[in-house]
């Protein structure tokens, strides 16, 4: 048993003892949990919330950000039908943008994207066994959303 009235890494709330309506707590967990397991983001960084959400979309909210996303910058926002709600990221944590494919990650200050990987070049002799094998290594790499 815990003395705590949310999760460690997410504040996903927590069930206490004979608390009342435990269904609104339950509930709350799920629909963040929802939004966190292999979460999806329609764009960001941004600092204007979008004027007509869909319940399950998310954004990452950009510094500076205004309205109902003030004060809430670097972190996902995301609307369900009761409204936005915001999770704080972790280091480490990765998400899907749709608006361009990228892949992104939150280095422990700000999302960002991996870096291009450049084809192999230079040398005084061009293997092309090893250049068409690297070739085929990043169209996989890229394949699996790992590279862009």
């Amino acid at each position: 048993m815990t003395d705590l009235s949310s999760t460690a890494r997410f504040a996903l709330p927590l069930l206490a003892m004979a608390q009342a309506q435990k269904e609104v707590t339950h509930n709350e967990a799920l629909t963040l949990l929802d939004a966190l397991v292999q979460p999806v983001v329609e764009d960001g960084p941004q600092t204007v919330p979008p004027s007509a959400p869909v319940a399950g979309q998310g954004w990452i909210v950009g510094a500076g950000a205004s309205g109902a996303w003030a004060g809430k910058d670097g972190g996902l926002a995301l609307w369900t039908s009761g409204g936005w709600r915001f999770v704080a990221p972790r280091p480490g944590m990765r998400t899907h943008r749709l608006s361009d494919g990228s892949w992104l990650r939150f280095d422990g200050v700000a999302w960002v994207e991996p870096g291009p990987i450049a084809s192999p070049a230079g040398g005084a002799t061009v293997d092309s066994e090893a250049r068409a094998a690297i070739a085929a290594l990043i169209l996989a790499l890229v394949g699996h959303g790992l590279l862009i």
